[in-house]
């Protein structure tokens, strides 16, 4: 079982859609996309199943205000969301956990323990697009 662990940020900019005209209601939008992840079998970036144990995402910034489901953990950056994610993973792995991180920031890749599988944002909203498509 694996936690996805979710650069929101990052996911949201990758599609051009307009989302930089309300960012809180576009973070909004992706975590009620997120929702329906946990428990679900996607095919891993690699192409091997990954299991979805649940969800973290982190917003920053104005997307802080989003509202969430409950079916997903939403971490609000007080600060630097690169450095909210990096302590999430952190704590992640000390617990044992499997984490799939999903960003394509290489500065925040560089600071993920060591062994956190990584992935880009294309593969999630590729996902998504399946299982959850926008509305």
């Amino acid at each position: 079982m694996t936690v996805l662990l979710v650069d929101a940020a990052n996911v949201v900019g990758a599609r051009p859609d307009g989302w930089w005209r309300d960012r809180s209601a576009a973070a909004a939008r992706l975590l009620a996309r997120l929702a329906v992840l946990p428990g679900r079998t996607l095919a891993g970036p690699d192409g091997t199943p990954v299991r979805c144990a649940g969800v973290v995402a982190v917003l920053e910034g104005q997307a802080r205000s989003a509202g969430a489901p409950d079916a997903i953990e939403v971490v609000r950056a007080d600060g630097s969301g690169d450095d909210a994610l990096a302590a999430r993973a952190a704590e992640l792995a000390a617990d044992g956990a499997d984490v799939l991180a999903v960003t394509a920031d290489r500065g925040l890749r560089q600071r993920l323990p060591a062994g956190t599988a990584v992935t880009g944002p294309g593969w999630l909203l590729a996902c998504l697009d399946e299982v959850a498509p926008p509305a």
